[in-house]
């Protein structure tokens, strides 16, 4: 609950909030698409160190950390899902009370069916509440679930050599962190929807600075601690991410969104709850289907050994950093929509996608360039191994014509979670991850005889075909649910 000032006054977080549904959008994406992009950087840095001293142990350890990153994402998943579903809800809330007349009419602080805006959706503080509590109950049975799944999941992705113990060793001591990572998505959520991507930004720059120096202390031991080895990179996180959590939920309680909150707001709501997961399951769905797709790459990739599956876990690694600028801004755009859209301002819910998307894909163009001059030497960075540099760099050369097909994607899950249409994602999720790759790769692999390029070309075939699907479908639900969402035109319409 959020503490009061001397004067009685709830304190709230200074200059970090914004109200996203007046001001200019351009503006808006710069001042939350820079934290959020350098948060991101941060965070995808935090893995490369992962990656970096896995390396330092072994080929197989760094083939290890890439499955159990794998299945990790399970977790991630659903981290991601509650975080965007409140997000999505927070910020429609916020907008909705912006409009005129949205003021709840029952001050009855402790009754949260009494809080509510004229067009009956619950407030702030009462989603962000619940949210909380949601996630804390939710990570316990995520924690109980994982230690029985792990072993089965590694068998359905096929590890049965060196190292599988690794990976397994490594995903149980990660269910210690569930609670946090739990937590600490639900706290950004609230955070974000209100235009905040700074406190999120500074937890993940902590988060890899601590992750730098606790990484060679676990893994080989220091100031009396006894070296772990591989395990050394699980412990890390485990105590990094409760420090993050932590950090995340104290700005949550302390901010706009959440003044007034009382102790009661906590207590379980059926329909806020109801709300949450309709919200957050589909996003939770998709990034699922994300985690199945990684599952089919791994698969078709386990017959041609470690050096094929250590490449393509440090070749994506640096794909995610090139991705990052672009991430920053589908990331923002979310909020900036869900308020935008609870405030009835349809016109810059259009403008904000297409501003999104021309931008984006112009950073995405100079990121394909870099994949294409600098592909090797990033590799290099990470593995001394000839071989895995060159079945790494195989992949890099159609992921570079995948970058603006991905930017794409993105902005238009965040159009889909932003006016509160997410199930769409999960059956573009379903098509591209689970279907279209594995029809794909077993064409490639098993009929065309391509061997691990057959791999990398399902990948790509899968992507661009996604995204012609999802347009189709972007352009139905923006005519049902907008009145349209025009084209890259509006950019000059609005700007005349």
């Amino acid at each position: 609950m959020p503490q009061n000032d001397k004067t009685g006054k709830p304190k709230v977080a200074k200059n970090r909030e914004r109200d996203l549904v007046r001001g200019s959008l351009p503006e808006h994406f710069k001042a939350l698409a820079i934290p959020a992009g350098i948060g991101m950087l941060f965070n995808t840095l935090y893995n490369v160190v992962d990656t970096f001293f896995a390396g330092m142990i072994s080929t197989d350890a760094q083939a290890g950390l890439s499955v159990s990153f794998t299945v990790f994402f399970i977790l991630i998943a659903f981290g991601i899902g509650l975080g965007q579903g409140i997000s999505a809800l927070v910020g429609t809330a916020i907008g909705a009370g912006n409009q005129k007349g949205n003021q709840p009419k029952d001050q009855n602080e402790n009754q949260p069916e009494n809080n509510r805006n004229a067009n009956h959706s619950f407030l702030p503080k009462d989603i962000s509440a619940q949210g909380l509590s949601f996630a804390t109950l939710f990570s316990g049975a995520l924690c109980a679930a994982g230690y029985y799944i792990i072993p089965h999941l590694l068998d359905l992705l096929g590890v049965f050599n060196g190292y599988r113990d690794l990976a397994h060793d490594y995903l149980i001591l990660i269910l210690f962190a569930a609670p946090a990572f739990m937590i600490a998505f639900a706290a950004n959520g609230i955070l974000s929807a209100q235009g905040d991507t700074v406190t999120n930004r500074n937890a993940l720059i902590g988060g890899f600075v601590a992750n730098c120096a606790l990484n060679p202390l676990f893994i080989f031991g220091a100031f009396g601690i006894p070296g772990l080895g591989f395990d050394g990179l699980a412990i890390s996180t485990v105590i990094i991410e409760w420090f993050v959590a932590l950090y995340l939920l104290s700005h949550a309680l302390k901010s706009r969104a959440m003044i007034n909150t009382t102790l009661s707001c906590f207590y379980p709501h059926v329909k806020i709850i109801k709300d949450i997961v309709a919200q957050g399951a589909p996003a939770s769905l998709n990034f699922l289907t994300i985690t199945v797709g990684v599952f089919v790459i791994q698969y078709f990739l386990q017959p041609f050994g470690a050096t094929a599956v250590a490449a393509y876990g440090i070749a994506l690694r640096i794909e995610q950093l090139i991705l990052l600028p672009g991430l920053g801004l589908t990331i923002v755009l979310l909020p900036i929509i869900a308020q935008n859209h609870g405030a009835k301002e349809l016109d810059r819910v259009r403008y904000a996608f297409w501003w999104c998307v021309r931008t984006g894909i112009g950073m995405m163009l100079i990121g394909a360039l870099l994949l294409l001059l600098g592909g090797k030497f990033l590799l290099g960075l990470f593995t001394q191994d000839p071989d895995v540099i060159s079945v790494g760099f195989d992949y890099l050369l159609l992921a570079a014509p995948m970058l603006p097909a991905y930017l794409t994607l993105f902005a238009m899950m965040s159009f889909f979670q932003g006016i509160k249409r997410p199930i769409w994602t999960v059956w573009i999720g379903i098509y591209r991850q689970i279907f279209a790759s594995a029809g794909f790769a077993a064409l490639f692999i098993y009929v065309l005889n391509w061997g691990a390029w057959g791999v990398w070309a399902a990948v790509f075939t899968a992507v661009w075909s996604g995204l012609l699907l999802s347009t189709i479908i972007l352009i139905l639900v923006a005519r049902k649910n907008i009145q349209g969402l025009g084209g890259p035109g509006v950019l000059r319409e609005h700007e005349k």
